[in-house]
């Protein structure tokens, strides 16, 4: 039977920790769990498709969207804004989908505000230095939105203490597994395990 509510679970990084490519993988071996799309107002990056990475939409929309009380959160990063759908993670949950928000740490607190049973995993980076290469790597941002990236990356760790969990992503497949072991934890607190299993725990208490 399924869960009459599923979990969220917000997800939160400094641009270049590999955020996204370990919430990718989560997916793919993960039953039952789905990532809520942002809406934002900055540009497209290469390979980014609307309506699958990003709502992509002009900041008109956007501050409409906003007067409409229409998002959860909405925040302005690096001169961009983002914000998450309210009905649209509310209807996930509902229909006992476990929902992740990859959002910045302005919009988890805003959320988890509104939303205090959310679960927050904040993930770091082994260090500054892996951070910068890796920023490099990705070959989508000007060296000087990189330094600037960079420089809000410091304050933006700093939040970590707001946060339910923190994974360290030195080694890919490590923080992997321990994303799936919080997942998998709620999943087996009493109250979703009752009402997975319900007709199951009738049988076994039945007289």
């Amino acid at each position: 039977m399924a869960i009459s509510t599923g979990t969220l679970f917000i997800i939160t990084a400094a641009s270049g920790t590999g955020k996204t490519s370990l919430v990718k993988e989560l997916l793919a071996n993960t039953k039952d769990i789905v990532v809520s799309i942002s809406h934002t107002t900055r540009q497209p990056r290469r390979g980014e498709v609307n309506g699958e990475h990003y709502y992509f939409t002009n900041q008109e929309e956007f501050i409409r969207l906003v007067g409409e009380s229409e998002f959860l959160e909405h925040a302005e990063v690096f001169g961009n804004y983002y914000g998450t759908s309210k009905t649209a993670v509310n209807d996930l949950l509902n229909a006992g989908m476990d929902v992740i928000l990859e959002i910045d740490w302005q919009g988890a607190l805003q959320v988890k505000k509104l939303m205090p049973q959310a679960v927050m995993i904040f993930i770091l980076p082994p260090s500054r230095e892996a951070l910068r290469s890796r920023l490099i790597g990705r070959d989508q941002d000007s060296l000087q939105v990189i330094e600037k990236r960079l420089a809000g990356s410091v304050r933006e760790m700093q939040e970590f203490v707001n946060f339910d969990y923190v994974v360290i992503n030195d080694d890919f497949n490590t923080a992997l597994s321990e994303l799936q072991a919080i997942v998998t934890t709620y999943r087996l607190a009493i109250t979703k395990q009752t009402a997975r299993h319900e007709q199951l725990i009738s049988a076994l208490l039945a007289n």
